[in-house]
């Protein structure tokens, strides 16, 4: 049950980070108009969000395939 909740860990990562992207834009912004992803709210509320679901889904399990018939064991040699 634990590893499918953290298998859904990003969401909760992409929302943080959308937040985050918008009170970025809101408080420091660019002044300019020039910057690419701080000139629009909508541009740093995506952007947040991808980088903020990246690093949330660090935290999930790996994937670990076996195959059968092979033995990673060292006591074999």
């Amino acid at each position: 049950m634990k590893t499918k909740l953290l298998k859904w860990l990003w969401v909760p990562g992409a929302l943080t980070g959308a937040i985050a992207g918008y009170l970025y834009w809101k408080w420091v912004g660019c002044n300019s108009g020039s910057c690419m992803i701080t000139s629009k709210p909508i541009n740093s509320t995506i952007y947040f969000a991808v980088v903020g679901a990246l690093v949330f889904s660090l935290f999930t399990p790996s994937k670990k395939k076996n195959t059968a018939g092979t033995n990673n064991n060292s006591e074999n040699e």
